[in-house]
């Protein structure tokens, strides 16, 4: 029995002596001044009294470049005795009360923009809350709020609502007609963060789509029944990112990859047939020299490949091929490549211009063909 007794002790006592090696006895946040202290405690794995870990510091580094609060963030280690060390995080906040504006003409030539503001930084908390107003022939409008960690260090939501009409191009069998589009939606994603590289969201949209026929004298007219359509639908969507990115300031570097899955759900079958849609992003950042950034996406997607006018993959100015005009083209599967590099013309501490080389290119399924679409030129 003693030298049961004696061996639990030693074993006990090996085992607190152990786990006080290399310890961190403190740990300090440096240089924030909005973002708060118990939100960066919050998220990082790094914690006073634990054993010390360069590999976790390192992910808490990453985790905090990512935050739009946060322009750059480095570590350092100090000893401060025999296994004791002292971590301190130096934090290089940004301006996150931020304003957007872009302007553009659509396919009439009409003067369009649109412009926003958001804070993304809300109560130092990294939450985001904004939206915008667009004027591109009619009015539109969204708002949003985004807490990735307001339950925890893994759990938070996603909370949006937009009204966007625009002028919607819809190709018939007998040629093109303009409809005045409009989508009402609510939306609620939870987000969930598995690790520092992998992350999901998963949630619905109820939202309504209303197409309104608004005939020019030049127009070609809708088949019957579809002059004017409102439907309520429910979009399911499931995300997954996968993040290996490196951050320095403006500069990006490394792999991402972001899967996309939805199933839109219409109570009206035979005009807006519900389907199930899929893309991939695949992103890919290399930095070049001190100045420059090469940033590419290529995009492949499908969808239920309907013989319809309303088919949900779209070729557009906005959205995937930079200077097309808006919605020229419709499918139902898609391949996009954009490129583009990047060159930092002037940086101060409180300002970065850059200017943007790209080349857009991409082809499409059209609504009911095949994958040999992609090949044909027209």
């Amino acid at each position: 029995m003693k030298i049961v007794l004696s061996f639990l002790f030693s074993l006990f006592l090996f085992t607190a002596v152990f786990s006080q090696k290399n310890s961190i006895s403190e740990f300090n946040i440096k240089g924030n001044k909005k973002l708060k202290n118990s939100f960066v405690l919050k998220i990082s794995n790094t914690k006073q009294g634990a054993q010390l870990d360069s590999i976790l510091i390192k992910e808490d580094i990453q985790r905090l470049k990512r935050l739009p609060a946060v322009r750059n963030a480095t570590y350092e280690v100090i000893r401060k005795g025999k296994d004791l060390y002292i971590v301190n995080f130096n934090i290089q906040e940004n301006f996150t009360i931020i304003p957007s504006i872009n302007a553009y003409t659509s396919n009439n030539d009409e003067f369009a923009y649109r412009i926003g503001l958001s804070e993304f930084n809300l109560l130092g908390k990294n939450m985001i809350l904004g939206g915008f107003f667009q004027k591109d022939i009619y009015n539109s409008y969204e708002t949003h709020f985004i807490a990735p960690y307001l339950f925890s260090k893994k759990l938070g939501i996603s909370l949006s609502y937009q009204n966007l009409t625009s002028q919607e191009p819809v190709f018939f069998d007998s040629g093109t007609v303009d409809y005045k589009y409009n989508n009402k939606s609510f939306e609620t994603l939870a987000l969930y963060e598995l690790n520092s590289k992998n992350r999901f969201q998963i949630g619905l949209d109820y939202f309504t789509e209303t197409y309104l026929y608004t005939p020019k004298p030049s127009d070609v007219a809708p088949p019957d029944g579809k002059q004017n359509i409102r439907v309520h639908k429910i979009l399911y969507k499931f995300i997954y990112e996968y993040d290996n990115l490196e951050y320095h300031y403006q500069y990006i570097s490394g792999f991402r990859n972001v899967f996309n899955f939805q199933y839109v759900s219409s109570r009206d079958d035979t005009t807006l047939p519900k389907f199930l849609i899929g893309w991939n992003d695949f992103l890919y950042y290399k930095r070049v020299g001190t100045r420059g950034n090469w940033a590419n996406r290529l995009r492949m997607g499908t969808a239920t490949n309907s013989n319809s006018p309303f088919a949900p993959f779209s070729v557009d100015n906005n959205v995937n091929i930079r200077g097309v005009g808006n919605t020229i083209d419709r499918g139902t599967a898609a391949i996009v490549l954009n490129t583009e590099f990047r060159y930092t013309l002037l940086d101060k501490d409180w300002f970065t211009l850059q200017g943007n080389t790209f080349v857009d290119m991409g082809s499409w399924r059209n609504p009911g063909g095949t994958f040999g679409d992609f090949s044909k030129s027209e």
